[in-house]
């Protein structure tokens, strides 16, 4: 407490003293002991009459407002209607005597307070925890231990091999990791970090984008170029204050991405349709069709709120412009209620096969149509509600052709329809499909609260259908990890069902309920670090306030900890999360420091630190704000 101030902890407890509750004897004893009346009253024998009459009279109240409480509280336990209780004890002689005043809260002193503006009682109980700022800490430490391997043996390189103490250039060799890692830095304060990182950014990747060769067009935007604004954003960029870091200036992390998109705006202004191609040469620049001449649709349409963000900050237009299209061309292309192939052609613009999944190379589409509108605003009134009937059709889908359950004990899973839906249904769910419990529920909620959004009436009964899927879709994501011998998840799951069945590929922990429902094949069982599942405990935490996704994400962190923790520095990728001891791959993916580390830190910390209804992240776990917050 500070010396200086002049409303003490001593002011405090004499304040909070005066709202806690006193008994009614004691209240009319301390009266008549401290006042003339005792004094002027005992010493003559009316006084004394008047002194008796008044204790039997305070004996036969006390009496009554006993028996009172007994019977309210009898009714209670038995299930008596209480507002009737009530009534009744309202109505007798004496109830408005007994009737207490609303017990006030305690006062905070200056200090308790602090600087925030005013969080209920609710947020102080939900953050205020010791136990969670201490596993929140922990978090932090394994950052700063894998950013540690990084910068020992790979730094400038794309990715860390930590058996190996090397660094290897699989995305491009822009400094992946640098750029994926620097805004989690940010948000968790590792200050050092945020200065190495960004003093790297400073330094050499402005050349690296004009001299180096073919990138991947969406693995560029979403990881280099969302974590580039994601620093701008989170630096003090565009708000005309100081930044907190030390480092470059927020305006460097623009013009580097602005440097960036100029030379991927080339695929798509190379495309004959609104579809862009796969792959750009950067020092061309140039643009290239993906080996088969197609697109997939995951990557294409996860580009929106990444260049929409340019737009906004830089002035310039064109950057949404081309993104943009590639959303209304796909509005009007023919679907299965609501759900597209995984495959588009950028020379005809259609999309290519039958082949329906939320795993890979479909995801990211149904998570950028309401992350997009949510991004513009969420206005009904604007030009973008088109992606919210898109979103809202694409979930009457999955539930109506993808979502079943496992047998024996009723799993929730989305599935696949590898033929289109006249063909056969497979059991089969990618981790990757784990992000959508994550985004049902945003989708729902809009970012607040679920008791907020039900006392403010702002949930239809497709949101709260939708709410219900993603508690138990992410139910089913948890199990995946619990279901197996290191704690871990695999790559990909099948699921028992009546069509379906495999023996002996099970996940290694026969102690779990689940060990009969999920089938894990030898080539789906490596584990490579991701994000998707703690994305959606995270989320679920904040929208529905419960504690139990906060201790899943714990379970996961602490096998996290115990397999993939390379001591000389970083995390590696697991080969078989069904043995032990398990075969360790020779690489740390950049989004473990980007999304898996990020997720997990703001799961266990303050829940007002990237309020989701003010920030919508990218599929690679950049925060960017929403428009008008």
């Amino acid at each position: 407490m500070s010396k200086s101030l002049p409303y003490s902890m001593k002011d405090v407890h004499y304040d909070n003293a005066k709202f806690r509750q006193r008994s009614f004897v004691k209240v009319i004893a301390q009266s008549f002991v401290t006042s003339n009346l005792k004094r002027k009253c005992i010493s003559c024998s009316t006084g004394k009459f008047l002194m008796l009459l008044m204790i039997f009279g305070l004996a036969l109240l006390l009496m009554t407002h006993t028996s009172s409480h007994h019977s309210f509280s009898d009714g209670l336990a038995k299930g008596t209607n209480v507002s009737e209780e009530i009534t009744m004890g309202g109505s007798s002689r004496f109830g408005r005597f007994w009737r207490k005043p609303p017990r006030l809260p305690p006062r905070l002193s200056p200090d308790e307070k602090g600087t925030n503006n005013k969080p209920s009682n609710e947020s102080l109980r939900l953050n205020a925890d010791p136990i969670w700022i201490e596993r929140q800490q922990k978090v932090k430490e394994s950052f700063l231990h894998a950013w540690s391997g990084y910068k020992k043996y790979a730094m400038g390189y794309d990715e860390l091999m930590p058996l190996s103490q090397q660094g290897v250039d699989g995305l491009g060799g822009l400094g992946a990791t640098i750029v994926d890692a620097l805004d989690t830095a940010m948000i968790m304060g590792a200050n050092e970090v945020v200065f190495e990182a960004g003093s790297w950014i400073e330094t050499h990747l402005s050349d690296k984008i004009s001299k180096n060769g073919q990138v991947n067009l969406f693995e560029t935007t979403i990881r280099v170029l969302g974590g580039l604004l994601s620093a701008y954003h989170l630096s003090g960029g565009g708000q005309h204050n100081n930044s907190m870091y030390k480092g470059p200036k927020p305006i460097v992390y623009l013009e580097t991405a602005r440097k960036l998109a100029d030379r991927l705006l080339v695929a798509f202004t190379s495309s004959p349709t609104p579809i862009p191609f796969s792959d750009v040469v950067l020092h061309g620049p140039s643009a290239h069709r993906a080996p088969d001449g197609l697109s997939s649709t995951s990557e294409v349409s996860t580009l929106q709120l990444e260049f929409n963000y340019l737009s906004t900050v830089s002035g310039d237009p064109k950057y949404s412009v081309e993104a943009m299209k590639v959303l209304a061309h796909m509005k009007n292309l023919p679907k299965v209620e609501g759900l597209v192939p995984i495959y588009i052609s950028p020379d005809s613009g259609e999309f290519s096969g039958e082949n329906i999944r939320l795993g890979s190379r479909g995801d990211s589409y149904y998570e950028y149509l309401i992350k997009v509108w949510l991004q513009q605003g969420s206005s009904q009134d604007s030009d973008f509600t088109y992606l919210h009937d898109m979103y809202e059709e694409a979930l009457k889908g999955v539930r109506r052709l993808l979502v079943q359950k496992s047998i024996p004990n009723g799993l929730v899973f989305v599935g696949e329809l590898p033929y289109g839906p006249k063909g056969v249904f497979r059991p089969k769910m990618d981790h990757l499909v784990c992000f959508l419990p994550g985004t049902l529920a945003l989708g729902a909620t809009k970012g607040i609260t679920k008791e907020k959004a039900m006392k403010d009436d702002l949930l239809k009964f497709e949101d709260l259908e939708n709410l219900k899927l993603a508690e138990d879709l992410a139910k089913t994501c948890f199990e995946m990890y619990s279901v197996t011998s290191t704690g871990l998840a695999p790559e990909i799951a099948y699921f028992h069902t009546k069509e379906y069945y495999e023996g002996g590929l099970d996940g290694g922990n026969k102690g779990s309920k689940f060990v009969d429902d999920i089938i894990i094949k030898h080539a789906d069982r490596h584990n490579l670090l991701r994000p998707e599942t703690v994305e959606s405990l995270f989320v679920l935490y904040r929208v529905t306030e419960d504690p139990k996704y906060r201790e899943w994400g714990w379970q996961i962190f602490e096998a996290f900890e115990k397999f993939t923790k390379v001591e000389s520095g970083g995390y590696s990728s697991l080969d078989d999360v069904t043995l032990l001891p398990s075969r360790r791959r020779d690489k740390m993916e950049t989004f473990f420091l980007g999304e898996t580390l990020k997720y997990l830190y703001l799961l266990f910390g303050d829940t007002s630190v990237i309020p989701l209804d003010k920030f919508v992240f990218n599929t690679e776990a950049h925060p960017l704000p929403i428009k008008g917050t």
